[in-house]
């Protein structure tokens, strides 16, 4: 037993889970709409941005390597600190005359070391908390993993939009990437006093064993029953909001006459900021307390997928409707924003639940949200060629059609029963929410 396990898990997992989010959105988000305003290409940008995010695919591969030294709480708030770092080297880069190149490299460094911090925070969530806990506090980890996200989005957005004004485009995102260095190397020292130390012996003590250990864990995890049912939902759950979400903020800060919404940057982080952020969170939390009571059925499956797809109608009604009115267009943000929070609650519970569980539950979480990653990934880089090809409105049309696979596997997948609390583990489930 962990000597910090008496430490609620709320106490450690908004923290964790915010510095989960912060540099993922940010290389796959916020650094679009830099891009964008630096004079960047639609599809370089959905390309390359996509494509840095390629390390969360392959983050199974190191997994077991991770066994060898320290402890899983080591390397979350190490990853934490090395990130905020890289984001601070970023900022530099900006000021170059070939930022682009040098700004996609340090981005692909920050991809490294986030999808290392994310298999290292998915390992002490999973091995700290019984399947209870995990399904309780699954709300507030989606929550706070989104938080992150429209803080990027939306706050740190709005901050470079107002600064753009001031001192120019460069230089304004310049201080944003340090502002997200900043954030992270704090994270990091909080997670340093309050994670959960686990278990200090080491599994895997050689290179060698380490690969042994790495091809065992890939022959259990193929191994697995209705194992290709699993991947074909957590690939398709997401192909349509794949192709969305990068364009999205394109769309937006599009002018009118492209087909856009012609927003300015700080508007465009007013909408994620506030009304996205609201809509989110409220989405995580309710979705969370809901599959808690239900459980993880295959009518509550039904119900966090629909919620997770139909709002993307909202962007498919702006690019058709073309408004003025803010509020308006603010008001379809949340409405996709609170479904995304409620319907992305069923993806993770899905993993921990029928793909983690087992000999290797870091490494088959981490197998499984590399797949899933890699589910997101390949739709969005080829998103900005297909908006460019058939314009905004015909796009989110697309997309629209695009979630009928995701309601396809989530009709056809099996679900496996939740693992059985033991008499130790409810026990434990007392002494940490004391």
């Amino acid at each position: 037993m962990s000597k910090l396990k008496n430490i609620s898990p709320i106490y450690w997992i908004p923290a964790t889970w915010f510095a989960m989010g912060l540099p993922f959105v940010a290389l796959s988000g916020a650094s679009s709409i830099m891009y964008k305003n630096m004079g960047i290409s639609d599809t370089q940008i959905a390309f390359w941005t996509s494509l840095i995010m390629f390390p969360w695919t392959i983050k199974p591969l190191w997994g077991p390597f991770l066994e060898m030294y320290k402890t899983k709480k080591f390397f979350v708030y190490t990853t934490q600190i090395l990130t905020g770092l890289l984001f601070g080297l970023l900022a530099l880069t900006l000021q170059m005359d070939h930022f682009f190149s040098f700004s996609i490299a340090i981005l692909t460094m920050i991809a490294l070391s986030g999808s290392t911090h994310d298999t290292a925070a998915d390992g002490v969530y999973l091995n700290e908390l019984s399947p209870k806990l995990q399904a309780k506090f699954v709300g507030w980890q989606g929550a706070f993993y989104n938080i992150a996200k429209v803080f990027s989005g939306g706050v740190l957005v709005y901050f470079a939009g107002q600064l753009e004004k001031e001192i120019g485009i460069h230089n304004a995102w310049m201080i944003v990437m340090f502002a997200y260095g900043i954030i992270m190397v704090l994270l990091g020292l909080y997670n340093m006093r309050v994670l959960p130390a686990g278990n200090e012996t080491p599994k895997v003590s050689s290179v060698k064993e380490g690969f042994v250990t790495l091809k065992d864990v890939v022959i259990t995890f193929f191994q697995k029953k209705n194992i290709w049912y699993s991947l074909c939902f957590i690939v398709f759950y997401r192909f349509a909001e794949g192709q969305a979400i990068k364009i999205v903020p394109l769309f937006f800060k599009a002018s009118r006459e492209s087909g856009g919404l012609g927003l300015s940057t700080s508007e465009i982080g007013l909408l994620y900021g506030v009304f996205g952020s609201i809509a989110f969170v409220l989405g995580s939390i309710v979705a969370g307390y809901y599959v808690s009571n239900k459980g993880l059925t295959k009518k509550t499956l039904l119900i966090l997928c629909a919620f997770f797809n139909l709002p993307f109608a909202a962007y498919a009604f702006l690019a058709i409707a073309m408004p003025h009115d803010l509020y308006i267009i603010a008001s379809a943000v949340a409405i996709e924003y609170f479904g995304y929070g409620y319907g992305f609650v069923g993806l993770i519970l899905f993993m921990m639940q029928n793909i983690a569980p087992g000999k290797y539950k870091m490494a088959h979480y981490a197998f499984g949200s590399g797949l899933m990653n890699l589910g997101f990934m390949i739709p969005s880089m080829i998103s900005g060629l297909l908006s460019d090809y058939l314009g905004y409105k015909e796009f989110f049309i697309w997309v629209l059609i695009a979630t009928i696979p995701a309601f396809i596997v989530t009709w056809l997948v099996p679900l496996m029963p939740a693992e059985t609390e033991t008499e130790e583990e409810a026990e434990n489930v007392e002494e940490v929410t004391a």
